[in-house]
């Protein structure tokens, strides 16, 4: 052992290598090398037993390094290329019990000195390297590295007053360290634990998160850092969690104050509810509310002065009356207290009855006569209302005059002895649903009259004119598209990549399609210059492939798609379409459109609700879908920033499981992907080829801005079949890995085992839901051998054949009709017959700034249409549109044979 250590054994030449995986060692050290000696027995070559790991030098103790090989001679230890001296090696030799081989084990010890000597040079690591008769074994390599803490943080938390139910953000950057130190928080010196508080939780970055405020935590929190050499504490930042005072319903209003005449009442409410607590403000307003108010006094009636006497009567009395009148009771007063009538003998002496007297018959004379008069009078009446009646029928014609504007049919004429009546005729037009007029009249001389009626709008007229029709063009026409067809500017160049569509383009334009992703791309005609012919392809990446910076709370909403070459002259916006899956709304997100520079930095190019006319780009947000106009070609992405905790993305969950099981497990997959038709096609084609097929029919769930993750559950899983192999109660997905948008195929698995290997039915329940959010619940219940009644549902539909159309085959629209639309709509009208109430009529009136910036606004509301309705877009619907605006010139949306 007196020797140096022997020449480093390894060479170009001995180039065979034996690997073996060790867990707690990096990528880098996981290498055993052995090289045997020509001839020799490979088994005998030494094995490690132990292994020099990765250490830390805390402070200024230094490290043990060990290793241990079976069947070796010697064993040396080299550190950063170089040998360790023999007399720093500390030797054990021993047989090994099981093998009966020699073994050896060698120590040594590495100083800070040794480390810091190459410090901010290289690493520092050793290695062993033992010797035996077969040949030498290399092992790991360790790293010494010497760990410290840092003193200062590098972002301390600060101290904060927040309202009740408001959240809370501690930001906290630990100091710098080897090993990187662990964050833990203390709230009044009493550690926070957020798998006891759901209220809680840590981010990656180490910030403390309060969803929502409470009283109880008010208090001084404190970040705290530590790793295998120190402890640091931050500043305490003290946060207060006030209650603003709230004030409680008011309280009925008190008696009025006054039991007769004016007073006055109030009502109180008290700042209570809830009572301002931590500095909260108190309410605003008064507490007391005062009100006039008034009593009825009570009335007492009061007799009235006695009449007259009566004359006597014939019984030899007479009486007097009186009312309680003055004044009469009112307001609950009392009634008058006496009788009302008063009746006295009217002679002392004995009464005795005789004749009338001549006052009694004059009384009765009088009568006789005011009833003869009354009688007269009635007669009168009577004669002179029969006079008046014989008047009017003399007069009269026919009643039926009066109805006949409502009865065309049945119409009576006028009496012959009347011939100076009006006789009125029905209007014979109102039979027939056929209009004849102008809307708007041009100033340069009369124009032929354009007819609408019932049947096809827009329908063939006579004289070898054609109208807009859900028919190809004409003969002709199509004769001259086909011969252009046959041009090698306008063949396709199909490539063979299911993520990418190619073409050539010229001034006529045309579409590309991406089939099953949603991804399309519009070319206008006129959009590229004439004379020039471009190759033009559109591209959707996978998120992995292209990186996205995402900051703050921006997520990801639509595939991220290229269209090029960047850099071509387009003289009219094109128009990207691409799906999306937000629930886009102006208080709970922030949308912007991203376009990646040259230079590989990302742009934000629009953003949406704030975009100006004459901007280079545009975009129309519908449900699901957007469609981006734009004048430059280049690499796109939709991107939202939540507003608030209501910005929710919509998820498709969709659940495969084997089309054949042949052993006992089957497992059942559970997908959370965005709710975009490209996301779905990378599931279903990952799906063939791991041979699944749906089991049930795919739901759209909302997954809100909360931080709360998604859980996945299965339960009733029948225990007699089936055995749910699930060691916790539900699996979850953590909120940032789908709310970033940029990870692919995420889903959970739930495996379960048959019973018996015949069991073929399958029952259960799977839940999918967000803590705090929405949720959606599967009822699976299918025969796992047979059933593949789901699988229809995933059909991926066509999208309009080829990939890449060219010239007039890309339109639904005419070539020749869309230029007499245009030239049409594009002049302004004063009774608003133009491009602008073509707009209003196709629900696109709120773009109409932007239509108005370019040269054609007709032009880009076709462009719009093409781009949503291709290719299943009824065209009867938009001629109708066109043909509504009642524009005068028939001919204006016709096209001759002459100019086929």
């Amino acid at each position: 052992m007196g020797r140096e250590p022997p020449e480093d054994p390894e060479s170009p030449a001995e180039a065979w290598f034996t690997f073996r995986l060790c867990p707690a060692a990096g990528a880098q050290q996981n290498a055993t090398v052995a090289n045997p000696v020509p001839g020799a027995n490979p088994d005998l070559l030494p094995n490690f037993l132990v292994e020099p790991e990765d250490v830390y030098i805390v402070k200024n103790k230094p490290v043990l390094l060990v290793c241990k090989a079976v069947p070796a001679t010697q064993i040396f230890f080299k550190c950063n290329g170089e040998w360790v001296r023999q007399v720093d090696h500390v030797i054990e030799r021993s047989t090994d019990g099981s093998s009966g081989l020699p073994a050896m084990e060698v120590r040594i010890n590495v100083s800070r000195q040794q480390v810091e000597k190459v410090f901010g040079l290289e690493e520092y690591w050793c290695q062993c390297v033992a010797w035996s008769s077969s040949g030498t074994t290399k092992s790991q390599k360790a790293y010494i590295r010497i760990a410290y803490l840092r003193k200062n943080f590098e972002q301390e938390p600060l101290a904060k007053e927040v309202s009740l139910e408001q959240g809370i953000v501690l930001p906290c950057r630990p100091p710098e360290g080897i090993p990187p130190a662990e964050v833990e928080w203390l709230r009044n010196e009493d550690l926070v634990d957020p798998s006891l508080d759901p209220n809680v939780y840590i981010t990656r970055e180490h910030s403390l998160v309060v969803r929502q405020a409470r009283l109880a935590d008010t208090a001084n929190y404190t970040c705290v850092a530590k790793n295998i050499v120190a402890r640091r504490r931050s500043a305490s930042a003290a946060v207060i969690v006030y209650v603003n005072g709230g004030w409680s319903t008011w309280t009925e209003w008190s008696v009025c104050s006054a039991s007769c005449g004016r007073g006055w009442q109030k009502r109180s409410r008290s700042c209570t509810n809830p009572a301002p607590l931590n500095g909260g403000a108190f309410c605003e307003g008064q507490n007391v509310q005062k009100t006039a108010c008034a009593t009825l006094c009570p009335v007492d009636g009061s007799w009235s002065p006695w009449s007259k006497w009566s004359a006597c009567g014939l019984d030899c009395t007479h009486w007097r009356s009186r009312e309680c009148s003055d004044p009469a009771p009112r307001n609950g007063g009392e009634e008058c207290q006496g009788a009302d009538l008063d009746t006295r003998n009217c002679t002392s002496d004995l009464c005795v009855h005789t004749a009338s007297g001549p006052e009694d018959v004059a009384l009765y004379v009088g009568l006789v006569a005011v009833a003869v008069c009354l009688l007269l009078l009635l007669l009168v009446l009577i004669l002179v209302y029969c006079r008046k009646k014989e008047g009017l029928d003399s007069d009269v014609a026919d009643s039926s005059i009066l109805t006949s504007g409502f009865q065309p049919v049945s119409i009576k004429p006028s009496k012959a002895d009347n011939p100076h009546l009006l006789t009125i005729q029905p209007d014979l037009s109102t039979t027939t649903t056929t209009y004849q007029g102008s809307l708007c009249p041009r100033q340069d001389g009369p124009s032929p009259k354009f007819q609408l009626t019932n049947g096809h709008l827009l329908s063939p007229l006579s004289g070898g004119r054609h109208t807009l029709h859900h028919s190809s063009p004409t003969s002709e026409a199509e004769d001259f598209v086909s011969r252009l067809s046959t041009q090698n500017y306008f063949r396709s160049l199909p490539r063979g990549i299911s993520n990418m569509a190619y073409g050539t383009f010229n001034f006529l334009g045309g579409r590309l399609m991406i089939p099953h992703t949603g991804v399309s791309l519009l070319i206008p005609p006129d959009a590229i210059p004439r004379g020039k012919i471009y190759e033009i392809y559109l591209t959707l990446h996978k998120p992995e492939d292209v990186r996205l910076p995402l900051a703050g709370c921006q997520t990801l909403l639509s595939p991220i798609v290229s269209c090029g070459p960047p850099g071509v002259l387009l003289t009219r916006p094109v128009i990207l379409a691409m799906d999306h899956c937000g629930e886009p709304s102006p208080e709970s997100w922030s949308l912007r459109l991203k376009k990646q520079s040259c230079e590989g930095s990302w742009e934000d190019v629009l953003h949406l609700g704030e975009e100006a006319p004459s901007h280079l780009y545009y975009c129309q947000l519908e449900a699901g879908t957007c469609y981006i106009f734009t004048e430059q070609l280049g690499r796109f992405a939709l991107v939202g920033e939540a507003l608030s905790v209501a910005a929710a993305k919509r998820l498709k969950l969709l659940l495969f499981a084997p089309v054949a099981c042949t052993s006992l497990e089957y497992n059942i997959r559970v997908y959370c992907l965005q709710d975009t038709r490209d996301a779905l096609k990378e599931v279903v084609q990952l799906e063939k080829q791991l041979g699944g097929q749906l089991i049930q029919e795919p739901r759209v769930l909302h997954l809100k801005d909360s931080y709360h993750n998604l859980r996945l559950s299965i339960h009733d899983v029948p225990s007699s079949l089936w055995k749910s192999k699930l060691l916790v109660s539900y699996q979850e997905i953590p909120f940032y890995h789908i709310w970033n948008g940029t990870q692919q195929y995420l889903h959970c698995t739930f495996t379960l085992e048959r019973v018996s290997p015949s069991t073929s039915d399958l029952a259960c329940k799977v839940w999918v839901w967000q803590v705090e959010g929405d949720g959606q619940s599967f009822n699976i219940n299918f025969n796992i051998t047979k059933d593949t009644r789901f699988t229809e549902l995933l059909a991926l539909e066509s999208e309009g054949g080829v990939p890449a159309l060219v010239g007039p085959s890309a339109f639904k629209i005419p070539f020749l009709i869309r230029q007499k639309i245009i030239t049409s709509l594009d002049p302004p009208c004063s009774r608003g017959a133009d491009w602008r109430t073509l707009a209003q009529k196709l629900h696109l009136d709120s773009h109409l700034s932007f239509f108005a910036s370019k040269p054609s606004p007709t032009a880009m509301i076709l462009n719009l249409w093409e781009a949503r309705h291709f290719p299943n877009g009824n065209l009867s619907q938009l001629a109708a549109a066109v043909a509504g605006l009642g524009q005068p010139d028939g001919g204006l949306f016709t096209v001759s044979e002459a100019e086929c």
